[in-house]
């Protein structure tokens, strides 16, 4: 029996706890979190992590929330490569880029997800259901986006301003990489594995087009790396795969002329 931790197979911050308990050799065991069924929103999950929110990982009988937290409490926790530069400025530059991935990348996620993936699935189920899906979120900002996103896609106001994020931090990680392999300097660390679920979600809705050429670099030699196999890969649920990526493919023209537009 591994250590718990309830994740959900295509949550961004989810991927981010996997990677770094199967880069350091941890056995876990899985609790999953359906999402779309609302189960984060359960009261005896609310308990353990009280945003309604995935990853939440239990050791030695403790509760960590927070994903970028999580990953350095591994590392910290137990035995195995490190997953930190021994240099102290790369290890600052290392924490730098996890917490650019928490305020620049991440509260976009859910708005380019949801604007153009699960909203399909979302806006098959009554008003009802869909209004009760919405009140559930805590956060009542995060509650009108999530109806605006779901409600009118790619067309909601949120969206362009979440797609620059991500075009914004794409362009920043193609600098990043000019003289180095991974983000952190040269050798692979908790700043690749904070920003690559990001770079999964882009390519699983069709649009590694933003990608440039040392990302799509960087990806290839990640997917390359054995924990990809298990704690990525091997979580994918075809249909939502599909899902994504055909969505992604329908609203492509658009979005490629709102990145035209972003890019200048």
């Amino acid at each position: 029996m591994g250590v718990p931790l309830y994740h959900n197979a295509a949550s961004t911050c989810s991927v981010k706890a996997r990677l770094a308990l199967v880069e350091k050799g941890v056995e876990f065991e899985s609790q999953h979190v359906d999402l779309l069924k609302g189960e984060q929103h359960d009261p005896e999950y609310v308990k353990l992590n009280p945003n309604h929110v995935v990853p939440t990982l239990i050791h030695d009988g403790k509760v960590m929330i927070e994903s970028s937290l999580i990953i350095q409490y591994v590392d910290e926790a137990f035995s195995g490569p490190s997953l930190v530069p021994e240099d102290p400025y790369l290890r600052h530059q290392m924490r730098l880029g996890l917490k650019k991935v928490d305020e620049k990348l991440q509260p976009f996620a859910g708005i380019v997800t949801y604007a153009i993936g699960p909203r399909t699935i979302l806006m098959q189920k009554s008003e009802a259901e869909r209004e009760a899906a919405y009140q559930a979120i805590p956060d009542p900002k995060k509650r009108v986006i999530r109806r605006s996103v779901v409600e009118n896609g790619i067309k909601a106001p949120e969206f362009r301003g979440a797609l620059e994020g991500f075009v914004n931090y794409v362009d920043f990680m193609e600098q990043e990489l000019k003289s180095n392999p991974w983000l952190a300097g040269a050798e692979f660390s908790l700043a690749d594995i904070g920003a690559v679920p990001y770079i999964i979600r882009l390519n699983d809705l069709a649009m590694a087009p933003i990608f440039g050429p040392r990302v799509q670099d960087w990806f290839d030699r990640f997917q390359a790396r054995p924990s990809f196999e298990t704690a990525v890969t091997k979580w994918v649920t075809p249909p939502l795969l599909q899902l994504l990526n055909t969505n992604g493919k329908e609203v492509w023209a658009d979005v490629e002329k709102l990145v035209a537009e972003i890019r200048g």
